[in-house]
């Protein structure tokens, strides 16, 4: 019998180390089962840049909420959804710009405040929006932008 009741509390202490470990990963994952708190928000890019869904969205440099998706429209521009914390308002006026932490690190979406006084609904649009700056082409445009410079020059000469 004794053996049967160390049995039985061994097992419970594995279920409940168990337990503990999934709710861990699930804070420090900012994850959750049905959690339907905040408000989701639209705004359209030219292009997504590398954004996935589960990225951050930041205010300020902390973190408000999370990218829910990123799908095509009809015009193939890229429609980014995030979802923000139901404690953030955001004004009419905001400007959403797609960044990256670092010059290779994960792409995210940064928050820039606005002046309206009117805030923005649950559903909304976010009408002012920037692109994210592609590292290879600036870089490319950096090294070869006075290469093309001299050879239309040299062809001016002659």
């Amino acid at each position: 019998m004794k053996t049967f009741d160390r049995e039985v509390v061994i097992g419970m202490v594995i279920l409940l180390g168990a337990a503990l470990l999934i709710y861990i990963s699930l804070n420090l994952g900012n994850l959750g089962f049905g959690q339907t708190q905040g408000y989701t928000v639209e705004a359209e890019f030219p292009n997504a840049g590398g954004l996935q869904a589960g990225a951050p969205v930041e205010l300020a440099g902390v973190q408000i909420g999370r990218v829910a998706s990123v799908t095509l429209t009809d015009t193939y521009h890229a429609r980014i959804a995030l979802h923000v914390f139901p404690t953030i308002a955001l004004q009419n006026d905001v400007r959403a710009t797609i960044k990256s932490k670092g010059l290779i690190g994960e792409r995210y979406v940064d928050i820039a405040p606005g002046k309206a006084t009117t805030m923005l609904a649950a559903g909304g649009t976010i009408r002012e929006t920037e692109a994210p700056v592609d590292i290879q082409e600036v870089i490319t445009k950096f090294i070869f932008g006075n290469v093309e410079t001299d050879k239309d020059t040299s062809d001016e000469i002659q």
